[in-house]
């Protein structure tokens, strides 16, 4: 998914929701701290999103904007309307958000901003959910050189899963750090 993709969800999602804020926390939130990332970064043809203010309305974005929806079929791209609880990411995550503003589109009625995961959090959420094609994103996050080694480490402790995860995490992430 490319910068103006990602763009283009935010702003629908706010026509859909009348909500102008949006909280983004899957693998296309490196789209708030990265002008312009690897490209095997940008692999997802979805953004996990819920309005900032009221999560319940993602249920509206899934419905309207969501996978197998015209909007999905129109552009090849989607949004996944999710919750606050759907990010394992470290304690504090919500104070770390990264905003970026969203263009207003022609003809809308409302303005969007991204509120998306920093990207340590993300990569660690990331990590913590476990799909081999996320350890993939955290290997090209760290390979790209986009990641604060000791950042990462340090915010394990505050992963929001068992003690048996946060040591799978960084035995993980020490294999892939050398």
């Amino acid at each position: 998914m490319q910068s103006q993709e990602f763009e283009h969800v935010l702003a629908a999602a706010a026509e859909v929701t009348g909500e102008e804020e949006f909280v983004v926390i899957g693998s296309q939130a490196i789209l708030g701290s990265i002008v312009v990332p690897p490209s095997a970064l940008l692999v997802s043809m979805e953004v996990d999103i819920y309005p900032r203010h009221a999560p319940e309305a993602a249920i509206q974005i899934d419905g309207s904007l969501g996978d197998g929806s015209p909007f999905h079929s129109s552009f090849g791209y989607y949004a996944h309307g999710v919750g606050p609880v759907t990010a394992k990411a470290p304690l504090g995550w919500q104070a770390r958000l990264v905003r970026r503003e969203i263009p207003r589109r022609v003809a809308a009625k409302h303005t969007a901003v991204a509120w998306c995961l920093e990207i340590h959090d993300l990569v660690l959420s990331k990590c913590a959910a476990g799909p081999e094609r996320d350890w993939e994103y955290a290997r090209e996050a760290i390979d790209a050189g986009l990641i604060d080694i000791e950042v990462l480490f340090e915010r394990i402790a505050d992963l929001p899963v068992g003690a048996r995860e946060r040591d799978h995490v960084e035995k993980m992430l020490r294999g892939i750090t050398g």
